[in-house]
């Protein structure tokens, strides 16, 4: 009964939107819930694990930062939540396919930002060219096989949070490779079958859905990582070109406004999510001013040396004790390798530099230092 409310709930919505009694399902059949709609309940599911928590202790762009006002991952993903939300209820899109996929979009992030995600991918595919990191991919990896979640039902296989393939499909398809990207479209020739083969960057999300979160992603870290440089003294906003500040804003709130709008008005009843054409190049070039303000500044270089002599250490201290593993060795490094084994359930024929990629990718910045230090404490 209120369930079927959800649904009729959906009718509402339009026509360009996805409906959950639409969905192409999950990987492992579930009785549905009584009464949430399957897209609210991958929400919940996705809120309540482990990852998602973790997620407030990791980075944004600056490392392991004392200061409680300087933006986390966390924080970053409920701006895309909020953001998007916006859009697509104004859009009539549904939000709580929204709402799943921009909390799912980063939930396979490493330690130390995107400085981290580099380091992986160089040690995983220094030792087997076939495997690589991105965040994206890994985000689907963790739905998909690593995450847990308490539940009654009997399931046999190890399907992790057992996402929608419309949820999937979004927090896979949300890192769009071009900064001038700003016209998107739903791709409804994809083959659900190939998700993990997919270059996902090179090609349109699956929904309309997730083509807002794609381009709300850019939208919500520009401003906020100008704040956050501007508090850490790295810049001031009279650095910011005036043309962009004419055309966007001059504060993160005004920068928000103007793009949110702005896509609404470029994309209201048409099978697209775009931005005009000034505000989408505009956006373009202050993502290109902040790579050059700030994620090439002297500073956050220094912190990707630091992130990288972190990453690399662990991972080869513990690429040796995934190889030779040792149930008798006490060590707390080893012992939390195993732990680590034993609680995912790898086969045995699972790579080792896969498995200690999945275990650095799941720590927060402060464990993983931690981690670093009990390695190499002398």
């Amino acid at each position: 009964m209120w369930r079927d409310i959800r649904i009729e709930q959906e009718e509402l919505l339009s026509p360009l939107a996805a409906h959950s009694k639409d969905s192409l399902g999950r990987r492992l059949p579930e009785e549905p819930c009584k009464v949430r709609s399957d897209y609210e309940r991958d929400a919940d599911r996705i809120l309540y694990s482990e990852d998602f928590r973790r997620l407030r202790h990791k980075t944004q762009v600056f490392f392991n930062a004392k200061n409680d006002h300087i933006c986390t991952r966390m924080e970053h993903v409920l701006y895309v939540r909020a953001i998007s939300t916006t859009i697509g209820r104004t859009l009539g899109l549904n939000q709580d396919l929204i709402n799943a996929i921009a909390l799912g979009h980063d939930i396979g992030h490493a330690p130390f930002g995107h400085s981290g995600d580099r380091a992986l991918h160089n040690c995983i595919h220094k030792l087997n060219p076939a495997l690589s990191f991105r965040h994206e991919s890994h985000s689907l990896r963790v739905g998909d096989r690593l995450s847990t979640r308490i539940s009654r039902e009997k399931i046999h296989e190890r399907c992790g949070l057992n996402l929608t393939y419309e949820v999937r499909d979004g927090i896979v398809s949300h890192c769009g490779e071009n900064y001038d990207e700003y016209i998107l479209h739903a791709d409804k020739m994809k083959d659900p079958d190939k998700i993990y083969e997919t270059e996902h960057r090179k090609c349109m999300p699956y929904t309309l859905e997730a083509c807002v979160v794609r381009l709300v992603d850019k939208i919500a870290y520009v401003g906020r990582d100008i704040e956050d440089a501007i508090r850490a003294k790295l810049i001031d906003y009279k650095d910011i070109d005036p043309e962009i500040r004419r055309e966007l804003g001059a504060t993160n709130g005004e920068m928000i406004n103007t793009l949110v709008q702005d896509i609404i008005e470029n994309s209201y009843n048409t099978e697209y999510i775009r931005l005009s054409k000034a505000k989408g190049e505009a956006l373009r070039e202050m993502i290109m001013t902040n790579n050059k303000l700030i994620y090439q500044s002297a500073l956050i270089r220094r912190y990707e040396i630091n992130a990288k002599n972190a990453v690399e250490g662990l991972f080869e201290m513990l690429y040796e004790c995934a190889r030779n593993l040792d149930r008798k060795n006490k060590s707390k490094p080893m012992e939390r390798l195993i732990g680590f084994i034993d609680e995912k359930g790898y086969q045995e024929d699972e790579p080792p530099e896969q498995i200690v990629t999945d275990y650095i990718a799941g720590m927060t910045d402060a464990y993983a230092l931690q981690s670093f230090e009990d390695l190499y404490w002398i």
